[in-house]
């Protein structure tokens, strides 16, 4: 795969430009928190706090090529992948170049803790008098809406201009918790709501791993949904095999073992590994110790013999990079999920607004390269506001409904996982809401059912819960999509404002760029619904519970089914979109067994489900035993 003529450095220029176009928003605009973090000052001089510094990768354009080659079954290097030695002296900064960075880290006072395996990460500690001198960082002290201190720089900071040939960005300057949010919803609040009756759990009956019914469906029936039973057959269980999830939350391992022993799974009772990263991730409710949770008990169940790493770190900006670095750097992982994410235009510097920088997305996309160069397949969540990703910012409805997509997921690197309906009746208070057949995920198709039993008040009461997708304004439309059918650009007049709930007064925060020829997800999809949902085993959320369901769940099972198929071929499969695509506009083999199924019903709110490729279930939902049969 390659991004064609947008490279890394062309990549950079533009994130640098477009940093510019970004409108100024009110000071007071609030944050995603739902208000305006409090600026207390100018932080202590000697506050302590360790940072990330990300350093650029060295001859981009050719990691580029090679990992092209490494899923071209033409190719002589096809599935050779590198370890991560090989990959550090190939493409990351020479040992001059980090010496460079440590000995003015050392200059300015500022402690090195350690150099990531893949040389891409420098951990630091230093004061904010130090940072101040070493990166123009002027630290203020902040509260944000629900009370938690923080600091941050007050604006931004700048990289020395004799180093900006390697080091790309300083992540963990700002310290705001809370950043990203979990692609995970349910379906019992808008019930509750409406007084409807909330889901009923169902446990597996008899020698059955799966239950059948809606709502509280198991990984056993995921595995009757998408041809994963002839895997089973077959003898593919995941054995020797490593499953690695990346998570912003700690768990509870006793809940994953007891969710599959409930589903009448045999597991090894010391299958999880769990690393804990810059400290690791809070264990409660509220942090999304459930996400973690189902994120384990999906794609462990899956491949009920693989062997499990978590990696949780700090809901954070520093948090969340390096929870990707240190799984990567580690390479012990054959696939890699991520349920977690936060609207790309965000990224976009909005005063007020954003809490991050493009810098963050180039961040991650080193990362993904990296782990495609080694063979791992990433997956990430496209979110659960349908084709408005936005609706996930606080306070809702205060922004403009703008289509927006989510970023990592995004990233052209990553296996972006949608979600679908499946077909069947939803049993409401007033009566059964049909679903003819399996459709892209978006709540309208409950508008009939409300206006008829709740009146026309009630017809967007859902908006905008759904699948996530759409299309990028930042990643091109890389070679994988060239030439398949249904890729859409950007949608013209998507303007983000602001209104300010006292006042009612509108600000301007961004003008979304329209016909951008940029990446489209999802690349595929499944069973996402809450109404069609899972059920769950979470101790931090009271025990089990039925109609669960976001576009959290495809990515972890996507994981484990592919953890299946990578047992299957022995092998690590890498970047998986070019088999996924079929190969078109690159010249890759055509399969005649590519083992995605169109979906042509329903929508995203925006993007409906037609025949060939759109952004609500990309190229549709899989058949794993096809798929493990379409790759060489």
């Amino acid at each position: 795969m390659s991004l064609g003529k947008h490279g890394f450095h062309e990549l950079m220029r533009a994130a640098l430009c477009a940093a510019i176009v970004a409108g100024a928003a009110p000071a007071a605009l609030a944050g995603r928190s739902g208000a305006a973090p409090l600026d207390l000052g100018a932080t202590a001089a000697d506050a302590t706090q360790t940072v990330s510094i990300i350093l650029k990768l060295r001859r981009a354009d050719e990691l580029d090529a090679f990992i092209a080659a490494t899923v071209d079954p033409d190719s002589p290097l096809y599935h050779r992948f590198l370890t991560t030695e090989q990959f550090r002296a190939a493409f990351a900064p020479s040992r001059n170049d980090i010496r460079r960075v440590t000995d003015f880290l050392a200059a300015n006072g500022i402690v090195v803790n350690e150099v990531y395996p893949n040389g891409l990460i420098i951990k630091a500690t230093g004061t904010a008098s130090q940072f101040t001198q070493a990166f123009q960082a002027i630290m203020h002290d902040y509260r944000d809406g629900d009370g938690r201190a923080f600091r941050r720089p007050a604006h931004g900071h700048k990289v020395p201009r004799d180093l900006d040939d390697v080091i790309l960005y300083v992540a963990g300057l700002n310290t705001q918790s809370s950043q990203f949010r979990p692609h995970s919803t349910q379906a019992k609040a808008k019930a509750a709501a409406l007084g409807e009756a909330q889901p009923a759990v169902v446990l597996p009956a008899g020698n059955n791993t799966a239950t059948g019914v809606p709502g509280s469906f198991t990984t056993g029936d995921v595995a009757n949904m998408y041809g994963v039973n002839p895997l089973y057959a077959k003898g593919v269980t995941g054995k020797g095999k490593t499953i690695g999830i990346a998570t912003l939350a700690n768990f509870y391992p006793s809940d994953a073992y007891t969710y599959w022993s409930a589903i009448g799974l045999n597991v090894s009772p010391t299958r999880i590994t769990q690393v804990h990263v810059d400290g690791g991730g809070d264990l409660s409710a509220k942090a999304g110790s459930g996400e973690t949770t189902l994120d384990v008990q999906q794609s462990g169940g899956l491949a009920p013999d693989a062997k499990m790493v978590v990696y949780d770190a700090p809901n954070t900006e520093a948090g969340f990079i390096d929870v990707f670095y240190k799984a990567v750097a580690d390479n012990t992982v054959d696939t890699l999920s991520v349920s977690w994410g936060s609207p790309e235009i965000l990224n976009y510097e909005i005063p007020g607004v954003s809490t991050e920088s493009l810098g963050v997305m180039v961040a991650y996309h080193q990362v993904f390269a990296e782990a495609a160069a080694q063979g791992i397949s990433t997956f990430a969540s496209a979110g659960d506001d349908g084709a408005y990703d936005t609706n996930s910012v606080a306070p809702y409805p205060a922004f403009s409904k703008i289509l927006t997509v989510d970023s990592p997921a995004a990233d052209p690197y990553v296996v972006a996982a949608g979600g679908t309906t499946i077909a069947g009746d939803i049993q409401r208070k007033y009566g059964v809401v049909h679903v003819p057949t399996e459709q892209v995920w978006g709540w309208d198709y409950f508008n009939d059912y409300l206006i008829a039993n709740y009146g026309s008040d009630y017809k967007d009461y859902y908006f905008s819960v759904g699948g996530g997708g759409g299309v990028s304004v930042f990643w091109p439309q890389p070679d994988y999509q060239k030439n398949t059918r249904g890729m859409r650009r950007s949608e013209p007049n998507q303007v983000w404002t602001y209104t300010d709930p006292t006042t009612g007064v509108q600000s301007y925060l961004y003008t979304v760029p329209a016909n951008v020829k940029g990446r489209n997800l999802p690349d595929i999809s499944l069973n996402s619904d809450p109404y069609t949902g899972y059920l769950v085993y979470s101790t931090a959320d009271g025990g089990w519970i039925a109609g669960y369901g976001g576009t959290s769940f495809a990515s972890p099972q996507l994981n484990g089914i592919f953890a299946l198929i990578s047992q299957a071929k022995s092998s690590r499969l890498g970047l998986l979109h070019p088999m996924l695509y079929r190969g078109r506009g690159e010249g890759w083999r055509r399969q005649s067994q590519p083992g995605t199924v169109d979906i042509t019903a329903g929508d995203n709110w925006f993007y409906s489900g037609v025949a060939g490729y759109e952004p609500g279930a990309g190229l549709g939902v899989i058949n794993a035993a096809a798929l493990a049969q379409a790759i060489r």
